[in-house]
């Protein structure tokens, strides 16, 4: 754990909320219009709204809208996976715990995406 961790939960979870949203700009290419972060024990629920792109947005209008969702929920979520690592660091860095685990799903209708991350412990506040 490094020095600089928030003590409350609501600053562990505003840390992760600023965390992701520069994630997803610089890793995905376009950040949520919105993110709220919560934290349940030893799980970090985060929720983003509105971030698909406009060509996701798009594809999921196409004529044939049962591929195209699919094709956009397989590629947000091995992009994802594969920056699983960094999300994982990013996760330590901020609550001094290790991701066990790491789950997604992305509503092509709303835009909304779930990130959930168990960890190797609960989290503790001052």
């Amino acid at each position: 754990m490094t020095n600089n961790i928030p003590k409350t939960r609501g600053q562990v979870e505003a840390q992760i909320s600023e965390a992701i949203i520069k994630f997803e700009k610089e890793y995905m290419g376009r950040g949520p219009d919105e993110t709220k972060t919560y934290i349940i024990e030893d799980m970090i629920v985060i929720r983003l709204q509105r971030v698909l792109t406009p060509a996701e947005q798009q594809l999921a209008k196409s004529n044939d809208t049962a591929n195209g969702r699919t094709l956009i929920k397989q590629v947000r979520r091995e992009l994802l996976e594969k920056a699983r690592p960094l999300l994982a660091a990013m996760v330590l860095d901020i609550t001094g715990h290790a991701v066990v685990s790491l789950h997604t799903d992305i509503s092509t209708a709303s835009g909304e995406r779930i990130i959930i991350f168990t960890l190797n412990a609960p989290l503790q506040y001052a």
